[in-house]
């Protein structure tokens, strides 16, 4: 695996860099494949609670690297047909990115220097984004005559008013960190984006691992279930968790005012 995508794992923690800084992290191929090969190593990692993503340099991610579209290797992916579903629902562009969002364990992005195109849309794939207030972001792809098409469509409509998203689509213009949480792009503005970031993987990585898995797979699931359906998924979930070893452990810390010893994960691939 090429080191432009790097992973370090600590205290239940893994921390994935772009490792790109000479190109403001802009996204080559190899950086699509290690993308989605990193998310499968955590995914199978049951010791692993929470994953920070952030930049290497001056920038989370520029994009993707236009140099892609110079690739004459008939077999290369960015010469095959987009619509193409290589990766189960998705192309290898927009798996690199969905699959953070689909990872059992929660995300959490640490933006700073520019987010855009691509960069932007791998951002929205996180559970909650830490931004640096003068972050420089956008829907770039219209520059280029293009529309968004890594997810971003499917990520920033939970979050973001339609028309913000229609107007920032339209005219790619630029927007700041500070804007990006009030749009609903982000989620904190933060002067040390890792440092908030990391802080609060490590607060989440103190949790039963077993109620984390199960709650982001019900808060990925309920924008896309009937009340019913959702009703039904909240007591089945609830039903597995109780009086499981993890769940009462939580419970036997909280009266003892400790922090939980917990099994590792249980894997739901």
């Amino acid at each position: 695996m090429n080191d432009n995508v790097k992973i370090k794992i600590k205290d239940h923690i893994a921390v994935v860099s772009l490792s790109r800084p000479d190109k403001m992290n802009a996204l080559d191929i190899q950086m699509f494949n290690n993308l989605i090969s990193i998310a499968g190593i955590i995914d199978n990692d049951v010791s692993i609670r929470c994953v920070v993503i952030h930049g290497e340099g001056k920038s989370f991610c520029a994009g993707m690297d236009l140099s892609n579209f110079m690739d004459t290797d008939p077999d290369s992916p960015i010469n095959q047909p987009l619509i193409n579903r290589t990766h189960g629902i998705a192309n290898i562009w927009q798996k690199a990115v969905y699959i953070w969002k689909e990872l059992q364990v929660p995300v959490i992005a640490a933006v700073h220097g520019v987010a855009i195109g691509g960069g932007l849309q791998l951002m929205l794939a996180a559970d909650v984004k830490y931004v640096a207030p003068d972050t420089k972001l956008s829907i770039m792809e219209m520059k280029y005559g293009l529309i968004p098409d890594m997810a971003g469509t499917q990520l920033m409509r939970h979050t973001v008013r339609e028309d913000v998203i229609r107007e920032l689509t339209y005219t790619n213009r630029m927007f700041s960190g500070v804007e990006a949480v009030d749009f609903g792009f982000a989620t904190h503005v933060s002067d040390n984006p890792f440092d908030a970031a990391y802080k609060l993987a490590t607060t989440i990585a103190e949790k039963s691992p077993d109620a984390i898995v199960k709650a982001k797979k019900l808060l990925n699931a309920a924008p896309y279930l009937s009340q019913s359906q959702g009703l039904v998924l909240e007591s089945e979930f609830q039903q597995q968790l109780l009086k499981s070893k993890n769940q009462m452990e939580a419970v036997f810390a909280a009266m003892q005012k400790r922090k939980g010893q917990f099994d590792d994960r249980i894997n739901e691939l």
